[in-house]
């Protein structure tokens, strides 16, 4: 017997004074800023009315903060696989500033030095996925960038690389789901603000 069918709605936090500037931001515990919570109340609108079984929240006060504006928090569970990108030396930095040192650098080919490998967020994704497939019923998880972009690939049994392809605004929802059964992951609405 096949699966039953859900929907994963990975939704990004809003806008903080470093994601403003570009500046990666993996386990600095940021708080939003005025228009992160602003765009957080709305995502609440955009999400009211889903059915959603279940919701999982980073840990990070970001990620907590939007959760918690979009009308989530109080079912909310948090999830330490939807941590943002452990960025290492890097942190704090944007990404000018590194391909100065590193001109082809990228993070979901390189990583980062004493941070995360692509492979080690790969496996967090793979884990949250997992997670995520146990739950009767459609799934919200509220977090950072480049973990969800991550999560998007490995949905699709893409490598963590093509993390690359799926920009992620603040304050934005994507949707991942099936076409027909649990063996066609597919894409139903990306980055949509």
């Amino acid at each position: 017997m096949d699966t039953p069918l859900f929907k994963l709605y990975l939704i990004r936090h809003g806008n903080t004074a470093w994601s403003e500037t570009r500046r990666h931001t993996g386990l600095t515990d940021l708080p939003l800023n005025e228009h992160g919570e602003h765009d957080a109340r709305l995502l609440g609108d955009h999400l009211k009315g889903m059915n959603i079984a279940h919701t999982y929240m980073s840990p990070l006060l970001r990620a907590r903060q939007t959760c918690e504006l979009a009308g989530f928090a109080d079912k909310a569970e948090i999830s330490n696989e939807l941590i943002e990108w452990n960025y290492g030396d890097y942190e704090g930095q944007t990404t000018s500033d590194i391909c100065r040192q590193r001109p082809d650098w990228n993070i979901f080919f390189d990583g980062a030095p004493a941070g995360e490998s692509p492979q080690d967020v790969a496996a967090r994704a793979d884990r949250f996925i997992e997670r995520a497939r146990r739950v009767q019923g459609d799934v919200a998880a509220f977090s950072s960038a480049h973990i969800i972009r991550v999560i998007a690939a490995r949905w699709l049994g893409l490598a963590p690389d093509a993390g690359r392809y799926f920009l992620s605004s603040t304050a934005s929802v994507g949707i991942l789901g099936y076409e027909h059964n649990s063996k066609e992951p597919a894409l139903h609405l990306w980055n949509k603000v």
